[in-house]
């Protein structure tokens, strides 16, 4: 009996999720994504005028993302005032279709919705803050309502607040941490690169920690190795060049930066090495940016050197 029961309530449950109710027409061409376009492209090149012609005398721009329950929107006469905004502080303005997307237009068969068509667009927003220099490169969705004759109502927007608060928090100085020229952090960074020129390698070895990561300038950017891996690389440099010295140039600095609380040492170096293979001198300048925990061992270490120079004949 069990077991029937089972089935029959399996059954109901495929019914249930096998029914489907029509609600209207999606449309991939229509007037109101013509509307909807052509009220972007005026809004890009600035034309305040143009662009309130498409906009309706009771328009309301609202940000999607917002959470003020009490949020009634933004009206047509400071909606168009921000055309100018935009224009005057905004160079290299574009918005565009992403990739792969296109614009949707939504006829409903709800009562209240008969006289409205809503679009919803996918669009890349870029520029740059002429002020600031911050760089605009974000993704923007947007849902409009069109009413019937064929004028914007409503514009809803959806897009990261974080580009916007860099260029607000881009206007006045504000400090990020210390900068140190003699720090203990900078006697460990040049404590291992002076092992590594005397092979003193387990010594050089013991400033990392065991689960450090290495990046370098040459690989493929968002990819990096391991202790392990960076020993072998440096064993296989060895084999090729001989060092001479290793020396500094111009002097450290410990960088302590209050944002992440992160403490990173750069330095710069120059290797003067002898390639094995034909006996060229080669004087290599080497950057490196090594991460400290608060234990004192280096996390991570990225690397910035030419690999054409050790070619070079």
């Amino acid at each position: 009996m069990k077991k029937i029961i089972s089935i029959v309530l399996l059954m109901a449950v495929c019914i249930t999720y096998a029914q489907k109710k029509t609600n209207g027409t999606i449309y991939v061409e229509h007037p109101a994504i013509v509307t909807v376009e052509n009220f972007t492209k005026a809004f890009v090149s600035g034309d305040a005028d143009k662009v309130s012609s498409f906009l309706a005398d009771d328009f309301k721009s609202y940000d999607g993302t917002s959470t003020n329950k009490n949020d009634k929107g933004e009206d047509k006469d400071s909606y168009v005032k921000s055309v100018k905004f935009w224009k005057d502080n905004i160079d290299y303005l574009s918005i565009s279709r992403s990739q792969g997307s296109y614009p949707d237009a939504l006829e409903y068969k709800d009562a209240n919705q008969k006289d409205l068509v809503w679009v919803q667009t996918w669009e890349d927003v870029k520029g740059v803050h002429n002020k600031t220099g911050v760089k605009i490169d974000m993704p923007m969705h947007r849902l409009y309502t069109v009413d019937k004759n064929n004028k914007i109502k409503t514009m809803i927007s959806y897009s990261s607040s974080s580009i916007g608060d860099e260029i607000g928090s881009s206007y006045a100085d504000r400090k990020n941490g210390e900068i140190y020229n003699h720090h203990e952090y900078i006697n460990s960074v040049r404590k291992m690169i002076y092992a590594f020129e005397n092979k003193d390698f387990e010594k050089a070895y013991s400033f990392y920690d065991d689960k450090a990561r290495f990046i370098d300038n040459n690989a493929p950017i968002g990819t990096s190795i391991s202790l392990t891996e960076q020993k072998a690389n440096d064993q296989k440099f060895l084999e090729k060049f001989d060092i001479i010295s290793i020396d500094v140039s111009g002097y450290p600095d410990y960088l302590h930066y209050e944002m992440g609380n992160m403490s990173v040492v750069q330095s710069w170096w120059t290797y003067r090495l002898i390639r094995k293979s034909d006996k060229k001198k080669i004087n290599l300048a080497v950057l490196f940016l090594d991460n400290f925990d608060d234990k004192g061992k280096i996390i991570s270490e990225n690397s910035y050197y030419s690999e054409n120079m050790l070619d070079a004949k």
